[in-house]
């Protein structure tokens, strides 16, 4: 069966977003995507009208599968709010992001949007929508409810933060993220 046949839109996707985390927009282009999957320019046109439609499929994506059913497998894996932090954790330091290009992306996702004011939108959608569910899971876990998105720009913040640190383990990330949790929560973690 000729590879074209095989591949499917999210090959294409997942593609690109590893041309952007790797050379920024400029890099998602058909022919070096296709280069990178080693198909035909051509076999690109089976799921996609133009480089265009491409991204708005990556985009697309990156709002359902990054934050809306992480969202879910959050809510589903857990009842309890302080169970719910863990979980959120346990998959934003997991390696999920290895086939979209690594931890990175997302940064470069940013960036993207700092560049395209259609591509912001998006963004600031997906960070709103981020931000109100962290601060949900922190009130639900008891933090003190004027506080909460506060807690939650700060616990989000250094998610974003700590992924751009050079050096730094996806364990150790882990960790540190579980310690600001304990903090946030009012409670003094374990060693202090």
């Amino acid at each position: 069966m000729d590879r074209k046949n095989t591949l499917a839109p999210e090959d294409w996707i997942k593609a690109a977003f590893r041309a952007l985390g790797q050379g920024g927009p400029q890099a998602i282009r058909v022919e070096a995507i296709a280069r990178d999957l080693s198909v035909s320019k051509g076999s690109f046109y089976w799921h996609f009208k133009d480089a265009r439609a491409l991204k708005r499929a990556m985009l697309e994506h990156w709002q359902r599968v990054a934050t809306f059913e992480a969202i879910a497998k959050v809510e589903h894996g857990a009842d309890e709010g302080r169970a719910q932090l863990a979980a959120l954790i346990e998959l934003a330091t997991g390696g999920q992001s290895a086939d979209y290009g690594g931890p990175k992306i997302e940064a470069a996702i940013r960036d993207w949007g700092r560049a395209d004011p259609g591509v912001a939108r998006i963004v600031e959608k997906v960070e709103a929508t981020r931000l109100d569910f962290v601060a949900g899971l922190l009130c639900k876990a008891g933090a003190d409810k004027g506080g909460c998105q506060q807690r939650a720009r700060l616990l989000y913040g250094a998610m974003i933060g700590l992924e751009q640190l050079p050096g730094i383990s996806r364990e150790c990330i882990r960790t540190d993220l579980n310690w600001l949790v304990r903090r946030l929560l009012g409670e003094a973690p374990a060693g202090q």
